[in-house]
C-alpha cells in the first residue's frame, strides 16, 4: 500500500537542455527529471501547452536541442514510499536478462507484465528492474512491448546510450522479429503488408489502432512458419514500427492473433481460454542494431509449440 509522506506545491520553474538531454525527446526528458511527477501529469501539462519550449507550445515527441529553454509550470507533488517488486519479481527478470553488456540491458520479458507502471497499474518491468541491483537504478526503457507480448525488450542504463540506441531506431536501421500464432491457416507462404495505421486515444485512455487514408505507413513481412486446421505460427518482420502493427494487420487480414483482446475475435479467445491459454500469443524473437553489433534473441514459448502439436497436423 502507497503512504503519502509529504505534499508541497513548486513554483514555475525553467530547465535549459544540456548534452545529457539532447536530441531526447520531450516527454522523455520531462519523465527523467520530474520523478515525483506521475505520467499521465506530465501529458496532460505538455497537452495544454502549459510546458513551453523556448516560449512555444510542444508536443511530447518533439526532440530537444543543446540550450532549448523549457518552461515547467507550477505542480503539487506527493512524495511517496516506493512501491517494492516482489523478490520473485525481481528474481524472476534477473534469470531473463539475456543480454548484458557496454550499458545495454536486453530481457525476455514475461507476458503479463507491463512495460511501466502508469494508468492504475503501481508497478511496472522498468521499475521492478531498477530494484534487482543498484547498478541498474538509472535503467531507462529504449522501446516498450504491450503487456501480454513477451520477449525481447531493449534497456539503456547511461543516457548517452539510450540516445544512441533511439537513434538507431528513429532512422530504421534496428530489425525486429515477432512469432504471432493466429487462428485458422494463413493462406499465404510468405507476403509484405503495407497499411495506413493511425493512432487513437479513447476516453478511457487506452490506445486503438485503426487503417485509414491518413495514417502512417506501417510495412511487415508475413512468412508462415507452421500450420495446421486450426492455427498458424508466423515469422513477422517489422520493416516500420508502428504502436499494434503487427496486431491490427492481421486482424485486417480476417487471421486475429490468440488471446487478443483488443483486435481479435471474442469466439476465437473464449474456445482457447476455455483450454487454459490467457496470453496473447505474440513474441518479439529477436532484435538487431546491426549498426553497433548488437543481436539478441529470446527463446520461443513453450506454450507455443504446444497448441501447434496439441491441434495435430
Amino acid at each position: 500500500m502507497i503512504k503519502i509522506s509529504t505534499s508541497k506545491y513548486l513554483n514555475v520553474s525553467s530547465y535549459i537542455v544540456d548534452e545529457e538531454y539532447e536530441d531526447v525527446r520531450l516527454d522523455n526528458c520531462l519523465i527523467s527529471r520530474l520523478k515525483n511527477l506521475p505520467r499521465s501529469k506530465i501529458y496532460s501539462i505538455i497537452r495544454k501547452g502549459e510546458v513551453r519550449v523556448n516560449g512555444s507550445r510542444s508536443k511530447p515527441d518533439r526532440r530537444l536541442k543543446k540550450d532549448d529553454v523549457i518552461r515547467i509550470p507550477p505542480y503539487r507533488i506527493e512524495e511517496r514510499n516506493q512501491n517494492r517488486a516482489s523478490k520473485s519479481l525481481t528474481e524472476l527478470l534477473e534469470e531473463r536478462i539475456i543480454y548484458n553488456k557496454n550499458s545495454v540491458l536486453i530481457l525476455n520479458k514475461p507476458e503479463g507484465l507491463a512495460s511501466h507502471g502508469g494508468s492504475g497499474l503501481k508497478l511496472g518491468l522498468i521499475e521492478a528492474v531498477r530494484q534487482i541491483d543498484d547498478k541498474f537504478k538509472n535503467a531507462q526503457l529504449v522501446h516498450r512491448l504491450d503487456r501480454g507480448t513477451s520477449g525481447c525488450i531493449v534497456l539503456s542504463l547511461k543516457r548517452s546510450v539510450l540516445r544512441t540506441l533511439n537513434t538507431e531506431m528513429r532512422e530504421g536501421r534496428v530489425e525486429k522479429k515477432y512469432l504471432a500464432i493466429v487462428g485458422s491457416k494463413w493462406p499465404h507462404k510468405e507476403i509484405q503488408i503495407t497499411s495506413n495505421l493511425k493512432k487513437n486515444h479513447l476516453r478511457s485512455g487506452e490506445r486503438h489502432v485503426i487503417e485509414t487514408p491518413d495514417g502512417k505507413q506501417s510495412i511487415t513481412k508475413f512468412k508462415r512458419l507452421k500450420s495446421n486446421q486450426k492455427v498458424c505460427l508466423l515469422e513477422c518482420t517489422l520493416l516500420t514500427g508502428r504502436t499494434h502493427q503487427i496486431r491490427v494487420q492481421v486482424s485486417n487480414e480476417g487471421h486475429p492473433i490468440i488471446g487478443d483482446k483488443k483486435y481479435g475475435q471474442v469466439e476465437l479467445n473464449n474456445f482457447y481460454s476455455k483450454r487454459g491459454i490467457k496470453r496473447m500469443l505474440l513474441h518479439a524473437k529477436e532484435i538487431n542494431f546491426p549498426e553497433i553489433d548488437i543481436f539478441c534473441s529470446a527463446e520461443e514459448p513453450l506454450l507455443f509449440k504446444e497448441i501447434l502439436s496439441n491441434d495435430g497436423t
